[in-house]
């Protein structure tokens, strides 16, 4: 009996520590949750007398991975033998051919007294069995680990389950991709799409080539905070992976059974190559390695020698790499040069193309057409479908969807990465007290949300979409420890959206699991964002007039939210949180979620500005587009007038559209002032509008114009604004005229501009 409780004390212990209720996963602390599992009676104890029984060699890789991990952080290996022990635990492999289908799959049966891991033989599901069981150990160091006894089987929902990693802009060593590559395998990711080209700085070693790292992988400085200041320093600054460098992670990600994807990018983001051999331009002239971000109209030229030169790159890059897919970029290539350049024009008549968008699609296919030919297949950015996709080539949403869907519906295979959910160079929570990133918001909760598979395809379209990745571009991320901030923990979210079956998914549940990761992370020395315990301010529309309603939102489970109203920071000992808030004049107000009277995460303020617009009824003749409509149009009216940078859902955006809002103030009444709020990114391809003009009527048909600002009027401060002799005035009309095609030499040059607005205040 006494045998009995003390298991049941640990059993509890092991269910305590890892914050969970069993009502939610039973307490396993595993990301992503397996396809199913069951906590059976009774516990195991992994310990050095603990035996490895091995029956093939084909798996000593996986042998050897546990036992470093061992190793390093408690301190003790497990020994292997041929023959099952009679009084030692012993961790068992058992393959087999057909209950186990596919190459990732696993079983994992922990007993009293064995381990069993079932897969096939020298698959991946053995690894990722294991990293399963080096999940649910104890984080704490010691020499016996006790865990619960258990069931699971488990197996991935999609195929490609990817990390990116831009290493141009940027530089990142060695060591560290090796630690990059050891988080995406600890979450059971496959798939390293590593971004080795670029305008900023060429980082692979072409050996035919050799001016590509000697002048290419250095540039003369680099651009330093947000890039409307267009501000420089004068830090020389680059590097490079040798070929011996690049075989040695290689090695090291098959090792962790994690694929790697280089990218060579063309035709555009090719200023470092071209800059190391200027012939390779539509210009001939020499021309220096970027040190901003953005797009330029320097690109590949489409002379036969280029493609010479480019397949002689793809062969040692095809040599260094055992994956399927090589990645060709294909996004954001001005067609400027091409326009005059003698060459390019030759080439569009003599194949009879229509113009430089179809040349575009010549220059894929052609270099797909040699890629296939050395048994491998291209991928790229979404681009690639602009003048006809090309035979083989699978495509890169990011975009949006939109391109994923078009793709699938020509029976291409298909990789979904939209910015919207799957960008981790955007800001995770507010900015203050953040590192300057690009701009954005992606939280941990919407990429949790993420659905990989668009439902207006059916069932055969669905079948192309291969899975999901993340991209993490890296011009403000500095350096390593920024990095690791940024990818922790949305990977962790990321993983389980691509592995986790849809019903197992939930959004509470993940984040207490994921508090007893942060453990783990702290062991492995990551540095993670603790940005789930943020606390939201949600503004909803109030039954009464001029007034709004603010909820303050946090997981309960991680603590209780205490708040102040007169902008001073919460306590432990400030009001505590227990229902929505009415505003009705302008207020500051702070919040931050406290767990035995510990401050947890960062603290949350915001200033509401109530005026005469406030929560007044509001229609929009263009809607938003899709992935920028938050909150519909009351988002105009709410109160908030959103922060710099672009950080939350205080924005919505128009792609290649005007902005025509008209508001009803619901009677007449006496007004003197109009004020719109605007966002000008011009490296997300967000301008300020053209003009912006002000309408006021009292029947809400014939409406009289107050004043017509151009952009000049107010470049230099986001909102456009006016003041004028008081005015009676029902009805509200603000026309904002969108800046048009992005100009040439600019990022998404030829492309739609966006404009965005956030708040309209009337007093």
């Amino acid at each position: 009996m006494m045998k009995k409780n003390s298991a049941f004390i640990l059993f509890i212990s092991f269910i305590n520590f890892c914050g969970f209720s069993q009502k939610q996963t039973n307490g396993l602390p595993i990301i992503p949750i397996p396809k199913s599992f069951e906590i059976t009676s009774g516990q195991f104890t992994l310990s050095p007398s603990t035996k490895i029984v091995v029956t093939s060699t084909s798996h000593q890789n996986e042998i050897d991975w546990l036992n470093d991990y061992l190793d390093k952080y408690y301190h003790f290996k497990l020994q292997t033998t041929i023959a099952i022990p009679k009084y030692d635990s012993y961790i068992e492999f058992a393959f087999t051919q057909t209950e186990i289908k596919s190459n990732e799959e696993y079983e994992l049966t922990i007993s009293n007294n064995n381990i069993q891991i079932s897969a096939k033989e020298k698959s991946a599901g053995i690894f990722y069995a294991i990293q399963t069981l080096i999940q649910v150990l104890p984080v704490e160091k010691a020499t016996t680990l006790v865990i619960p006894c258990l069931k699971i089987k488990d197996a991935p929902r999609f195929e490609w389950r990817g990390m990116h990693l831009d290493v141009c802009r940027h530089f990142f060593s060695v060591l560290f991709i090796k630690k990059y590559i050891d988080l995406i395998a600890m979450y059971k990711m496959n798939t390293f799409h590593w971004h080795l080209t670029e305008d900023q700085g060429w980082r692979i070693e072409i050996k035919k080539y050799p001016k590509l790292t000697q002048i290419g992988a250095y540039r003369k400085g680099t651009m330093v905070g947000p890039y409307s200041d267009q501000k420089f320093d004068s830090k020389p600054y680059g590097g490079f992976y040798t070929q011996e460098e690049i075989k040695d992670i290689v090695a090291y990600a098959t090792k962790r059974h994690v694929t790697i994807v280089p990218e060579i990018e063309m035709p555009g983001h090719s200023v470092a190559a071209i800059a190391s051999y200027p012939w390779l331009s539509c210009t001939g002239k020499q021309i220096e390695v970027e040190k901003g971000w953005g797009v330029f109209e320097d690109v590949y030229c489409t002379k036969d020698s280029t493609f010479e030169f480019l397949q002689n790159v793809l062969d040692e890059v095809i040599a260094l790499f055992p994956g399927k897919y090589i990645h060709i970029g294909g996004d954001e290539s001005p067609k400027t040069r091409w326009k005059i350049c003698p060459n390019c024009q030759s080439k569009i008549k003599s194949e009879h193309l229509k113009g430089e968008h179809e040349l575009q699609s010549y220059f894929i296919k052609r270099i797909e057409k040699y890629v296939n030919s050395k048994g491998k297949q291209i991928i790229g950015w979404d681009e690639i479908l602009e003048g006809g996709l090309a035979p083989n080539a699978a495509v890169m949403s990011w975009q949006g969807i939109d391109g994923g869907i078009a793709a699938a519906k020509q029976k291409h295979k298909v990789v979904m990465t939209p910015g919207s959910h799957c960008y981790f160079d955007h800001y995770q929570s507010a900015p203050s007290g953040e590192p300057l990133a690009i701009g954005g918001y992606t939280p941990l909760e919407k990429v949790y949300s993420y659905e990989p598979v668009p439902s207006v395809l059916n069932e055969e379209e669905q079948s192309y979409i291969m899975g999901a990745q993340a991209n993490l571009w890296t011009e403000y991320i500095l350096d390593e420890k920024q990095l690791e901030y940024m990818a922790m923990p949305r990977m962790a979210a990321l993983a389980e959206v691509l592995w986790s079956e849809k019903d197992k998914k939930n959004e509470t549940d993940f984040l207490n699991r994921l508090q007893t990761h942060f453990l783990l992370l702290d062991k492995l020395d990551v540095n993670y964002a603790k940005a789930l315990y943020k606390v939201e301010q949600k503004i909803t529309a109030s039954s009464k007039p001029n007034t709004v309603a603010l909820e303050l939102i946090a997981n309960a489970s991680l603590g209780s939210i205490r708040y102040t109203l007169d902008g001073s920071m919460p306590t432990a000992n400030s009001e505590k949180y227990q229902s929505s808030i009415t505003l009705d004049k302008d207020i500051t107000i702070s919040s931050a979620l406290f767990k035995d009277d510990q401050l947890k995460g960062k603290i949350s303020s915001r200033n509401y500005e109530i005026n005469i617009a406030t929560n007044k009824p509001i229609t929009l003749k263009n809607e938003p587009s899709k992935s920028y409509n938050y909150g519909g149009s009351f988002t105009l009216v709410n109160g908030v007038v959103a922060k710099l940078p672009r950080d939350n859902n205080e924005w919505l955006g128009w792609s290649g559209k005007d902005i025509e809002a008209t508001i009803n103030l619901e009677k007449a009444q006496e007004i003197s002032y109009l004020q719109i709020g605007f966002l000008t990114e011009e490296l997300n391809w967000i301008y300020l509008p053209k003009s912006v003009e002000f309408f006021v009527s009292l029947d809400g048909v014939n409406f009289t114009s107050i004043k017509k600002l151009l952009t000049e009027d107010f470049k230099f401060e986001r909102f456009a604004k006016i003041s004028f002799p008081v005015t009676t005035a029902k009805y509200v009309k603000i026309i904002a005229q969108n800046f048009g095609k992005i100009p040439s030499g600019k990022p998404g040059a030829g492309e739609d501009s966006w404009l965005f607005s956030d708040e309209i205040q009337i007093k």
